[in-house]
């Protein structure tokens, strides 16, 4: 049985024997739905049987990515735990995976940031020999010049790339639209990856306009950026917890350490508030104080 049944039965049970209120219930189904299509993405499975703690722990993660807050985070676990409890109390699963599974702690976290030498090592270790390796060097250097989301990196559409003024069209999130600087490096392995790779694709129909796809013509998925980059820290040696959002937090913290105004870099990040991007100002406090620790004589 699919998702689609038991979430159904879920709302059912909300109402009927909860009693919760409409906009309570869209909200858990909300919940339920984006765990759904994360588990197809991630091919875990066709129903919720299948999910286990380690899908969710990566499931949370996925949601850091994308910059959903760790209250938001914390209030998206809270309705898939009840999803979850519903499926134990109707007997449908014997186990519940979400019982150990902790709330994402509410206090702000400082991201992983790469160094520009570090950045360089990952770069270095692709083999531009292959088709694959000019696509990822082009997506990489893209992701590092735009701060793009992963989501906005594979949904990025050949029709929004304006190589004469060197600006990106992004649709973010909540389907609001940016317009974003990207720099001349990027934009040459964007070219030459279109005009000797992939010109050379047979693409799959409807998929036409995505820029970036992989080598059966399709767009690429999350997952595969993901894969792609582990391998390649993994080979560069460098012992960080290293995503494609962790290039998105390189952009931004090279910025505000090179003096870039706070609301520009607002502005480019797609963040809404302010105080979203105001982490940054933090990291470059970080960052100051251990240059004073590592130079200073009286440190």
């Amino acid at each position: 049985m699919s998702w689609d049944i038991y979430i159904k039965q879920f709302k059912n049970y909300l109402k009927l024997e909860r009693s919760l209120s409409e906009n309570s219930i869209e909200a858990y189904v909300r919940d339920v739905i984006k765990l759904k299509q994360f588990a197809e993405n991630s091919n875990i499975g066709q129903s919720p049987f299948q999910i286990e703690p380690q899908h969710l722990n990566d499931f949370l993660q996925s949601l850091g990515e994308d910059e959903y807050s760790a209250y938001s985070q914390a209030r998206m676990l809270s309705g898939i735990k009840t999803f979850f409890k519903f499926l134990v109390h109707e007997e449908y699963i014997k186990s519940d995976p979400t019982e150990l599974l902790e709330s994402p702690k509410l206090g702000r976290k400082l991201p992983d940031v790469l160094s520009v030498l570090e950045i360089d090592a990952i770069l270095e270790q692709i083999d531009m020999s292959k088709p694959e390796g000019m696509r990822n060097r082009a997506m990489l250097e893209t992701l590092y010049s735009s701060g793009l989301r992963v989501s906005e990196l594979i949904n990025l559409k050949l029709n929004n790339i304006y190589f004469d003024v060197g600006f990106l069209r992004i649709l973010g999130k909540g389907s609001k639209e940016r317009l974003v600087p990207i720099g001349r490096t990027a934009l040459k392995f964007i070219n030459m990856y279109i005009d000797d790779v992939r010109c050379h694709i047979e693409i799959k129909k409807g998929s036409e306009s995505f820029a970036f796809l992989n080598r059966r013509g399709s767009p690429l998925t999350r997952v595969m950026v993901f894969t792609v980059i582990k391998d390649l820290v993994r080979k560069a040696g460098i012992d960080k917890k290293v995503s494609p959002h962790t290039f998105r937090h390189s952009f931004a913290t090279h910025l505000i350490e090179g003096g870039a105004d706070l609301r520009a870099v607002q502005e480019m990040l797609g963040h809404e508030s302010i105080t979203t991007t105001e982490i940054y100002t933090h990291l470059d406090r970080d960052y100051l104080r251990q240059v004073i620790i590592d130079y200073h004589p009286r440190s």
